[in-house]
């Protein structure tokens, strides 16, 4: 955990410099849970997602700098195991902000689907950001038989009480919502970290 830029980020980002550069204020508000940890939950109702239904789910701000989050996505399996499979990450880009995947299997390596994402298409706002699905991205999902995703966009919210992960397409809903308002014990590192 790097707390110095945690501090820095979610001190000097001020509401009227939020409002300037939208997307600082979005890492400031991200970085300002870092090192916590938070239950949520699903709360679209997909069919493709019934395995999920009412399991456990923590969200870890496990690694925070003013151009990088490290945010962990942590599921219990219906067996009670966990599913410490997926990190997403959040980088500054020269042009705005980037959202990756990054999913790897208990050992550690990484899945052949890994690493897809998006890069946001404006501003977005220090509340919520969206990513549209990359060229890169549409090309390994069309390589791995996953045409359905190559119009892909997700979006992640943050505000005093909620972090939200979504996915969207058409036919396609995904969205888990966490509890700010109440900090969890930091789980263990996700796979291969």
């Amino acid at each position: 955990m790097i707390a110095a830029p945690v501090l820095a980020l979610s001190g000097c980002v001020t509401p009227q410099a939020a409002d300037s550069d939208p997307q600082a204020g979005f890492m400031a508000a991200l970085a300002s849970h870092c090192g916590k940890a938070y239950a949520g939950r699903l709360v679209s109702s997909d069919a493709a997602d019934a395995d999920m239904v009412g399991a456990d789910m923590v969200v870890h701000f496990r690694e925070c700098s003013a151009d990088r989050m490290a945010i962990p996505f942590h599921v219990r399996s219906a067996d009670g195991s966990w599913d410490r499979s997926r990190t997403w990450l959040i980088t500054r880009t020269d042009a705005g902000l980037r959202l990756k995947h990054d999913h790897r299997h208990e050992d550690g390596t990484a899945d052949a689907v890994t690493m897809y994402g998006g890069d946001t298409a404006d501003a977005g706002s220090a509340g919520a950001q969206a990513f549209p699905v990359d060229a890169e991205s549409i090309a390994m999902f069309r390589a791995n038989g996953l045409t359905a995703s190559v119009t892909n966009v997700w979006r992640v919210e943050v505000d005093a009480g909620t972090y939200a992960y979504e996915l969207r397409r058409e036919g396609r809903l995904f969205r888990v919502e966490f509890d700010l308002t109440a900090p969890v014990t930091p789980p263990p590192a996700p796979w291969g970290w």
